[in-house]
């Protein structure tokens, strides 16, 4: 073998075999194993990271945001029904004692009114305005509407001790003439306007301007109001009233000015319409709709109760037809038409001179009753031209 062959096998051996192997086994070694070292990831570097902070911390600031206006809107609810319920039971209260009031004006205007009446309604109203007041002070008011509902119990206790006066006043004034009874009655009735203003000036006023300034919508204070009307306790009004229940009362006379004046009578029938004179004859033209009208006015100084008005038919002093109407309530000055119809009248009452009578029955105290009756001349007849 020559040194040749030598060196070429060497080389075989030596540089061929190395040149495939170890790459080889460089490169599955890592394969094979899986369990050495892994190389560690490494973190994003510039804008991406950048932007992965903005993005996360935008995240937070509209959760915050959209926390606090959850919060917010809760307590504006909160706030809300707290002031609305508490108003609906103020109102309840509000609306019953405003109710006490208008019962009290209608009593005072009624007719046939009687003084034991009027007493036992006086007490039940103060009654009832005691209990409202009881029902107002188990009421819970928001912290800054506390002072404002002391208001609604002032003007409820004003109210409660305004009817018992009047109660305690009639009840004492029996004996008394009319204006000193009047101004004893008018002075105790002032708390009931002191009630209506200590409503709205101290509660309704305050209690609005406190909610607008907590920004509180849509939430009304309620108004309630005992007097609706000043004349119904003026002097002059309870002056009316009084002498209503005295004659009933007392049996006595009543002072003042008192008297009915008639003014005047119409036949009207037929589309026809005739003024009744004292002194001349009026033809009648009798239709199926006939009526004799009658117009009485208060010409005293106060209001007049339950007065009769009497007219009667007659022929040659014979009375053929009587017919009786009341006027329940006529104030001073006031007038008021009574229509008496359906009139019965006999073949009698036509071809002959008849005349109609009227008479409005005196009130207590009327002292001129001249101007109460009249006698008018007619003539009835079934045709007409």
């Amino acid at each position: 073998m020559s040194n040749y062959d030598d060196d070429a096998i060497e080389f075989d051996f030596f540089e061929e075999p190395e040149t495939q192997e170890a790459p080889q086994r460089r490169r599955r070694a890592p394969r094979r194993g899986g369990d050495g070292p892994r190389r560690p990831v490494q973190p994003p570097t510039g804008a991406v990271a950048l932007a992965r902070l903005v993005g996360l911390v935008a995240i937070g600031i509209v959760v915050v945001v959209a926390l606090v206006f959850w919060v917010g809107a809760c307590q504006g609810k909160s706030k809300h029904d707290e002031y609305a319920g508490y108003m609906s039971q103020v109102r309840t209260v509000a609306q019953s004692s405003a109710r006490v009031g208008r019962e009290f004006a209608a009593k005072l205007s009624s007719t046939g009114l009687k003084l034991a009446d009027l007493e036992t309604s006086l007490e039940q109203w103060s009654q009832q305005e005691q209990q409202a007041y009881d029902q107002a002070q188990l009421i819970r008011p928001p912290g800054p509407l506390r002072y404002a509902h002391q208001q609604v119990l002032d003007t409820l206790q004003l109210r409660a001790m305004g009817l018992a006066g009047l109660a305690n006043a009639f009840a004492q004034t029996s004996a008394k003439d009319a204006t000193t009874a009047a101004q004893q009655l008018a002075q105790e009735a002032q708390l009931l306007t002191a009630s209506d203003i200590v409503w709205a000036d101290l509660y309704k006023g305050p209690a609005t301007a406190t909610l607008k300034s907590l920004g509180v919508t849509g939430v009304v204070v309620p108004a309630s109001q005992f007097v609706t009307n000043q004349e119904v306790v003026s002097q002059r009004a309870f002056e009316i009233v009084y002498q209503a229940l005295r004659p009933a009362s007392t049996g006595g006379t009543p002072s003042g000015v008192h008297g009915e004046n008639l003014v005047g009578t119409k036949a009207v029938g037929g589309g026809k319409s005739s003024d009744l004179s004292t002194a001349n004859p009026t033809t009648i033209y009798v239709s199926a709709d006939l009526a004799i009208k009658v117009t009485v006015e208060d010409s005293g100084n106060f209001e007049e109760l339950n007065i009769p008005v009497t007219m009667t038919v007659s022929v040659g002093g014979k009375t053929l037809f009587t017919q009786k109407k009341t006027i329940a309530s006529i104030q001073p000055a006031e007038q008021q038409t009574l229509s008496f119809t359906n009139l019965q009248l006999t073949p009698d009452a036509f071809g002959h001179n008849a005349s109609i009578s009227v008479d409005v029955h005196g009130v207590p105290g009327e002292t001129k009753l001249d101007n109460n009756k009249a006698t008018y001349p007619v003539f009835f007849s079934l045709s007409q031209p």
